[in-house]
């Protein structure tokens, strides 16, 4: 049985972007992305919005040249399979990726739940419905040592569960790993 994560970078106040949309202030060096690319491993199947998905294509195309790090999660990103929720994106070009026109929170549980491994979600209005639904197993918080005072938020209003601490971890450049555990 598969757990759902929803894992982000966000500021200290709470925002993946600023008021203008930029996320140039959370950049993770070479430690952060190889802790990354270590949890990700775990997950059989990778979640995306249409605006996340759009970002995250580019690693379809990373190949030798790019630091270890970056190489490293390429890879474990192209072995992963991927669902992309959008209505008005016109297809995926991208290998073991397919579209969904309808996030059904139902249907996302019975996915995760047979699942060897885990799912992970991300894109901020996608993983906001999830964690809204209840479905989200686990929490994980990269936090970035900024204050941007407003912006898009990675955590919704209208989600409230209980969670346990699982982990912390403090990286050299700052950022905080907060990891939680759905309790109920």
């Amino acid at each position: 049985m598969g757990r759902l994560r929803y894992t982000v970078i966000m500021s200290l106040d709470g925002y993946l972007t600023d008021a203008d949309g930029r996320y140039d202030w959370a950049m993770p060096d070479d430690e952060v992305v190889a802790h990354v690319t270590a949890r990700e491993s775990s997950a059989d199947t990778h979640l995306y919005g249409r605006r996340m998905y759009t970002e995250m294509r580019g690693w379809e195309d990373v190949t030798d040249g790019r630091p270890g790090p970056d190489l490293d999660f390429a890879r474990g990103w192209r072995a992963a399979d991927k669902i992309v929720y959008s209505t008005s994106l016109p297809g995926v070009t991208t290998a073991r990726t397919r579209l969904e026109r309808t996030f059904d929170p139902v249907a996302v549980r019975a996915l995760v739940d047979a699942l060897p491994g885990d799912a992970s979600i991300s894109g901020p209005t996608l993983a906001a419905e999830a964690l809204r639904q209840g479905i989200v197993d686990d929490i994980e918080l990269y936090v970035v040592p900024v204050l941007v005072g407003g912006g898009l938020r990675a955590l919704p209003y209208g989600a409230r569960y209980g969670l346990e601490p699982v982990e912390q971890h403090r990286f050299g450049n700052g950022f905080v790993l907060l990891h939680y555990r759905r309790t109920g």
